[in-house]
């Protein structure tokens, strides 16, 4: 990204941050010992920020800059074809996962195929964020879903909805490989 388109998208990032938080300029300036003029010279994007001024902006606003800066990066790709889609194999668990929309720093989503073949039994201690939201909806086949100590008969059609605090167990049930749909949403 060319660095003046950058520094629009940051700069229109920090006034929507000063906005969301309900501040006026000089609120803002009082909180991060920014003058106000430089404040509303930098959300029109008049001028570049300083590592400095981005680091007293990122600490009254509690974020780091790098999650600053992922918050401006373009745009995702709206159409990810299916070629580029990454797929991978667990030969040992018999299970294969395709990352049918990948993460981005500039959503909080992601779609997972996830594929079971019998007998397919996989345990994992506790989810990669507490509190993660994930909506399983089966496509073909059975499994078992268990969280948080209670486990949940799928057959295809139905969908589990849940966000994850602990360890969660997924087993494909009945002769015939499980295939379903996982979205997952960060907290």
């Amino acid at each position: 990204m060319r660095q003046a388109a950058l520094d629009e998208r940051l700069a229109h990032r920090l006034a929507e941050l000063r906005t969301e938080h309900g501040w006026s300029l000089d609120e803002l300036a009082a909180r991060s010992g920014v003058s106000r003029s430089t404040l509303s010279r930098l959300e029109r994007a008049e001028i570049s920020p300083t590592a400095a001024l981005l680091g007293r902006l990122c600490a009254v606003y509690e974020r780091t800059m790098s999650r600053l800066l992922a918050e401006v990066e373009s745009e995702p790709p709206r159409v990810v074809r299916a070629a580029e889609q990454a797929v991978w194999h667990d030969q040992a668990s018999g299970f294969t996962r395709r990352s049918v929309s990948p993460p981005h720093p500039g959503l909080r989503g992601e779609v997972v195929e996830g594929i079971l073949r019998p007998g397919a039994d996989i345990s994992y201690d506790a989810p990669p964020v507490a509190g993660l939201e994930q909506h399983l909806w089966v496509l073909e086949g059975a499994v078992e879903i268990t969280t948080d100590g209670r486990a949940h008969r799928l057959e295809a059609g139905d969908c589990l909805r849940f966000r994850l605090w602990g360890g969660s167990r997924f087993r494909c049930l009945g002769a015939s490989p499980a295939r379903y749909a996982l979205l997952v949403v960060l907290p």
